[in-house]
């Protein structure tokens, strides 16, 4: 069963004057710097600037999480939802942006920690992450890229789907085979690797192709073929990738929440401004009931949603993580993000489908939202095997 979360006389409230100072810091930037940027480039694909990246890294955005002895922020996850529901808000590829500095860690041992977060922080040290195959999406586990040992290294040959920033990226962590597939225990023998590139290319022996995306634009998704591809950095121990896969999801989750959460809310607040701004019948459609309880609904869902989230990143940030009401609120966050988004669009009628608003930006990403990071039917898997036991069912 799922614990109830622990509660005080006089709880303190979630919204601190610090997290406040930093909600208005992020706010701030996301609406001046990142939503003009988001207008300009997304309806043709383009990809995000390196002058917004360098922006993001002086305010300390790839090291949120980041201890500060290595110099990060040494923030929660309480803080790290509250930047990204901002960034989210203004275009969700640069709130996904921040978790390459700061989110694919676990497994460093002290050496890594010590060479790789002090950049990780300054947004010099950014990652590409390839673990799905074209069949090792939800089932990873059944992955076959595999790697031989050759010398101190290793070679790996095979194919990854969904790799996300492959180009762009300082690094590739890059998980495979070292051991053959055992059908009794099938998350066994697969090992993490840490592969350091240049930006703007893919490492030797690595090739590939962009994915065409209907969204989630900004950066370029890959398909890769490994080829002989050269590694001789191991990230945790030989066989034991799996665990350093699934080992932050609670943060990956609550990440998406937030940024589903931050789509939801720029279509609402979008939504607002064009009920007061679009006149018809000699009135703004704003006056109609119809549009007025669409938008009381989007508001009521979206505030729902920040609750949850709140709740889980305090029990987070308290040191009791719950995987399974990580999975709740990614399940709820991204289901109300799709209804809300496409309400949104409703409302701006003919305008909605063009991309000369950001209603239907909202609208495609918050459909991906529901897909990565775990569908909602995983989710679904997880909560319900904690509620009522797996009764049988396949693992």
């Amino acid at each position: 069963m799922v614990a109830a979360p622990t509660t005080e006389a006089h709880p303190v409230p979630f919204l601190t004057e610090d997290r406040l100072a930093i909600q208005a810091m992020a706010r701030g930037f996301a609406m001046k710097e990142v939503l003009p940027v988001a207008n300009e480039l997304d309806p043709v694909s383009g990809e995000i600037p390196m002058a917004l990246r360098a922006k993001m890294a002086e305010l300390g955005f790839f090291g949120i999480l980041i201890p500060e002895e290595y110099g990060g922020l040494g923030l929660g996850l309480s803080e790290y939802a509250i930047i990204v529901e901002e960034l989210a808000r203004a275009w969700m590829s640069v709130a996904s942006l921040i978790a390459r500095g700061q989110q694919f860690t676990a497994g460093f041992n002290a050496d890594q920690r010590e060479r790789y977060l002090p950049a990780m922080a300054r947004g010099e040290f950014l990652s590409a992450f390839a673990l799905s195959e074209a069949e090792a999406g939800s089932d990873v586990a059944n992955m076959s890229c595999r790697a031989t040992q050759d010398g101190d290294g290793w070679r790996l040959n095979g194919q990854k789907m969904w790799c996300t920033f492959a180009d762009g990226s300082d690094y590739l962590q890059v998980f495979a085979r070292t051991e053959a597939a055992d059908p009794a225990h099938r998350s066994r023998g697969v090992t993490c690797f840490l592969m350091p590139k240049d930006r703007g290319t893919l490492p030797p022996g690595v090739s590939g192709n962009p994915v065409r995306k209907i969204g989630y634009h900004g950066w370029k998704t890959w398909e890769l073929s490994f080829e002989d591809a050269y590694a001789d950095e191991v990230v945790g121990e030989l066989g034991k990738g799996f665990r350093i896969a699934m080992g932050d999801l609670d943060t990956a989750r609550i990440h998406t929440a937030a940024r589903a959460i931050g789509l939801a809310r720029g279509a609402l607040e979008d939504s607002i401004a064009y009920a007061g701004e679009r006149v018809q019948f000699g009135r703004p459609i704003g006056a109609n009931q119809a549009i007025r309880f669409k938008i009381a609904d989007m508001a009521t869902q979206v505030e729902a949603a920040r609750a949850l989230m709140y709740q889980v990143c305090t029990e987070v940030d308290a040191g009791r993580p719950s995987p399974v009401q990580a999975s709740m609120v990614k399940l709820f966050a991204s289901e109300m993000a799709e209804r809300v988004t496409s309400e949104g669009l409703q409302i701006h009628g003919g305008a909605g489908y063009t991309t000369d608003f950001p209603a239907e930006r909202y609208w495609r990403d918050a459909r991906l939202t529901k897909i990565f990071e775990g569908t909602s039917e995983i989710q679904m898997k997880i909560i319900s095997d904690a509620l009522l036991g797996r009764m049988g069912s396949r693992t």
